[in-house]
C-alpha cells in the first residue's frame, strides 16, 4: 500500500469502523470481511461488518458472522442501520468489489460518507473513490490481499485462529481450492502462513465444501442431468436456470454459486455460461480457460465484469431473451474460443 505510514498512523487511534462488501458474498468477500473486523478490533477499534444482501447459510460458521448487518429487501430496517453506521465511520473499508455500484443500495451512502476510504480488492479496472487503496490483480483473492496488508503493518501477531480461518476460507475458495490458475507460490506462502496462525484447512474445507442441504444436492443433478448443454463448435457448455425451476428446488441464496464450474470439467471445453432468473432481472456468470477473457465479455455486453477467467454480467428482460443474446455474440468469439 502506498502511504503505508499514513495508514498505519491511522490505525494507531481507535476509530468507528465500517467494513462492507459486495451485494451476495461469497467466502472470499465474507471472509476477508470478518477477518479484517477480527484483527482491527483487537487494535481496539469499534468495528460493524455490513453486507449489501444476505449470504450462503454455509458461511454463517465464520467467527463475527452474528454482527453482521445484512441489508434485505423484505426487511427496511438492517438498510437503515447499515445506513447509519456508514454514515457515523471514521474509516469505510471496502472490500472485494471494484466499483461501488456493486454494493446496490449502498453505494450512495458510501458516496456520501465522509470517513476515510480505504479500497482492498483484486478486480479489474478499479473505480477511483477511495483515499487509500491495496489493490492489485496479481492476488488470487481478498483475503490474500488482507493478510499481505497486515504483514505490511508488522501485525502478524495479532491474527488469532478465528481470523486465520476466515481470511483462509477466503484464499481456498478464490483458487478453487488450490487449483485454478490464479494460484502461485504467494497463496500457497500465504495458506501457510495462514495454518501457522490457527487456520484449520480440514475443517474450512468441510464447512464450505461438505455442508450442502438435500435440496443444494437435487438442484445440482437436475442442472447437469437435464439443464446443461454443449456447443462443440464453440468450445462452449452453458446453463439456464428459471425462477421456477429455482423455486421447485427451494433454492437459497448460494445454491447455485459452483455450478457454472461443471461447464469447464468437459473435456475440450473453454467458455462456461451459468445463466439464472431473479426476481427483477437475469443474472449470468461465466467462467473459462486460458487466454478468453470473460472479463472483457462481461464489460462490453451484459454490464459486468470481474476477473480474465470468473465473471459475472446481469440482462434485463425475460430468460428466452438474456439467452438469445449470448448466443447471438458466440459466431463473434469462435475464433478466439478455438485458437
Amino acid at each position: 500500500m502506498e502511504n503505508i505510514q499514513a495508514f498505519k498512523r491511522l490505525l494507531d487511534v481507535p476509530r468507528k469502523v465500517v467494513v462492507v462488501t459486495h451485494f451476495k458474498p461469497d467466502a472470499d468477500a465474507l471472509g476477508s470481511s470478518l477477518g479484517l473486523a477480527g484483527f482491527l478490533k483487537k487494535k481496539s477499534h469499534s468495528v460493524q461488518v455490513v453486507t449489501p444482501s444476505d449470504y450462503p447459510s454455509f458461511l454463517a460458521w465464520m467467527p463475527g458472522n452474528d454482527e453482521v448487518i445484512a441489508v434485505s429487501k423484505d426487511n427496511p430496517s438492517p438498510g437503515l442501520r447499515a445506513k447509519a453506521a456508514i454514515a457515523e465511520a471514521d474509516m469505510l473499508f471496502c472490500l472485494d468489489f471494484s466499483a461501488l455500484k456493486r454494493t446496490e443500495d449502498l453505494q450512495d451512502a458510501i458516496r456520501q460518507s465522509k470517513a476515510v476510504k480505504v479500497l482492498i480488492d483484486h478486480h479489474l479496472e478499479p473505480e477511483k473513490f477511495a483515499d487509500f487503496e491495496q489493490w492489485t490483480t496479481a492476488s488470487a483473492s481478498t483475503a490474500g490481499l488482507i493478510f499481505n496488508l497486515i504483514e505490511e503493518l508488522g501485525e502478524e501477531d495479532l491474527i488469532d485462529a478465528d481470523v486465520a480461518n476466515c481470511l483462509y476460507a477466503g484464499l481456498m475458495t478464490d483458487t478453487g481450492g488450490f487449483r485454478h490458475s490464479n494460484t502461485t507460490r504467494s497463496e500457497f506462502m500465504i495458506a501457510s502462513a495462514l495454518v501457522g496462525r490457527g487456520a484449520n484447512p480440514s475443517l474450512v474445507a468441510k464447512l464450505i465444501y461438505d455442508n450442502n442441504t438435500l435440496e443444494r444436492l437435487r438442484l445440482t443433478g437436475f442442472v447437469l442431468a437435464e439443464k446443461l448443454k454443449v456447443l462443440p463448435e464453440y468450445r462452449t457448455a452453458y446453463m439456464v436456470l428459471s425462477a421456477e425451476e429455482l423455486k421447485r428446488f427451494g433454492s437459497q441464496t448460494g445454491d447455485t454459486e459452483g455450478l457454472v464450474n461443471y461447464g469447464l470439467s468437459i473435456s475440450n471445453i473453454r467458455l462456461s455460461v451459468l445463466l439464472h432468473e431473479r426476481k427483477s432481472e437475469i443474472k449470468y456468470s461465466f467462467r473459462s480457460l486460458g487466454d478468453f477473457s470473460v472479463n472483457e465479455l462481461a464489460r462490453k455486453h451484459f454490464e459486468g465484469g470481474g476477473h480474465k477467467n470468473a465473471a459475472g454480467g446481469t440482462f434485463n428482460g425475460t430468460l428466452e431473451e438474456a439467452l438469445k443474446k449470448f448466443l447471438d455474440l458466440l459466431p463473434e468469439y469462435k475464433s478466439k474460443l478455438n485458437s
